[in-house]
């Protein structure tokens, strides 16, 4: 879980400071969005074939291998004095993310009994969604003391305390009787880097390069169906989504991570340009949101043993989707209690959405199967939030300063949409797969 904290955080962290990132580096907000893309673009990329790789040598192997590739990453990502720098070593902080995210599910199932293993993936939910929102505050109390080279640096040495806690105390677990396929790793690598070139290509209005790489993915999906027809255990997992309630749980944490990973970008965005708050005082603004997480998100967990996880997702999108309404009509000098109490609301509702979701997902997926449903899990995150900050640097390139208030709005009919798949999967269709 320390280790999660640490990859997680990073995420919104960097999402926090990229107006002071552009600032110290000379570059536009929507130009510095490509730290974040190149991040997701080689997390997404890499954990269904990494994922894959942990059910044959050891999930614990890739784990902590990806651990010491993310320190590097921060390291380097600290001593960064350009955007180009910065991006390559945010590839890098991407591959250790992805070993960290693709095993950390199955590592959960691998720990815990049968009948307890909703409470732990609603501790590993609560822990990501905590970790995930609680970047903000902590990007501000850094922000306010130091430079943003200090989000990175400060990572090192958390990130080798939890790779000596992993040496010391995780156990191994069960490996697959067969050989990574490297070719079908390979394309499956090459095809979420095509498609995830092509969302952030629509997101800085390049459609050259979204026709290229969009043409790209298709040829390299093709090719990788091919490649693994017949075979037990694809890397891409595609038999998994023949269970109604994986595909469906899937299409809900794409669309409501989509809603996720606009919004904090957008807000410190919206904090700062808009309502003239500094950097510092924007991530602590955004604090009711964690904290109100943190709170549902243990509740959720345990309703779910009461409550069909379908309905919990749809109500909490539902409120989300409500509460960012009400951020996209606050008065141009709100007050910290005018944002702090909305954010409260979309807290309740993301906190209601998400640990039912991740139980949904791994649950509806068999016993020996964990490896690719626990990529899957991270790929639809990921994915999600990839496709959340894309939304806004769209919006930004097309509308400028007021692509923030449209981006708001794009996250609420994202929310709805989140709310309508998750419902579809209480239809007596979805529950005889």
């Amino acid at each position: 879980m320390l280790s999660v904290v640490v990859v997680t955080m990073d995420i919104s962290l960097t999402s926090t400071a990229v107006p002071a990132i552009a600032q110290s580096l000379g570059q536009s907000p929507a130009q510095t969005i490509w730290i974040i893309n190149i991040y997701y673009l080689t997390v997404v990329a890499s954990l269904l074939p990494l994922a894959a790789l942990g059910e044959i040598i050891g999930h614990k192997r890739v784990f902590s291998v990806g651990l010491v590739i993310f320190a590097i990453g921060a390291l380097i990502s600290g001593f960064s004095e350009s955007l180009t720098t910065l991006m390559l070593a945010r590839g890098l902080l991407g591959i250790g993310a992805a070993s960290v995210s693709s095993t950390t599910p199955a590592l959960v199932r691998t720990l815990y009994p049968p009948a307890q293993i909703g409470r732990g993936y609603g501790l590993y939910a609560l822990i990501v969604g905590v970790a995930f929102t609680a970047g903000p505050t902590v990007a501000s109390v850094v922000l306010s003391i130091t430079s943003w080279q200090w989000i990175y640096l400060a990572n090192v040495p958390f990130a080798l305390a939890a790779l000596w806690l992993i040496t010391t105390g995780l156990p191994d677990s069960e490996r697959a009787d067969r050989r990574l396929d490297p070719i079908a790793a390979v394309l499956c690598a090459l095809m979420f880097a095509a498609l995830l070139t092509a969302v952030s290509s629509v997101g800085h209005l390049k459609w050259m390069q979204v026709a290229i790489a969009g043409l790209a993915t298709f040829a390299l999906t093709y090719a990788l169906m091919r490649r693994e027809a017949n075979k037990p255990a694809p890397i891409l997992g595609i038999d998994l989504f023949r269970i109604r309630l994986f595909a469906l749980s899937s299409m809900t944490a794409i669309t409501a991570f989509t809603v996720q990973g606009l919004v904090f970008v957008v807000l410190p965005l919206l904090l700062t340009i808009e309502l003239d708050y500094t950097p510092a005082q924007a991530g602590l603004l955004i604090t009711p949101w964690p904290a109100a997480l943190a709170i549902f998100n243990g509740i959720s967990g345990r309703l779910t043993e009461h409550i069909a996880p379908g309905a919990l997702g749809a109500v909490g999108m539902i409120i989300v989707a409500v509460g960012l309404i009400l951020v996209g009509t606050m008065p141009d000098q709100a007050t910290p209690f005018d944002i702090g109490w909305r954010l409260v609301v979309c807290g309740i509702g993301f906190g209601l959405y998400q640990s039912p979701n991740m139980v949904a997902l791994m649950n509806s997926a068999p016993k020996n199967r964990s490896g690719s449903a626990s990529g899957i899990v991270a790929t639809s995150r990921l994915l999600g939030q990839c496709i959340g900050a894309t939304a806004v640097a769209f919006c930004l390139s097309s509308f400028g300063n007021t692509g923030i208030q449209t981006a708001i709005w794009v996250g609420v009919v994202v929310a709805v949409l989140s709310a309508s798949i998750s419902a579809s999967r209480l239809t007596r269709m979805a529950q005889h797969s």
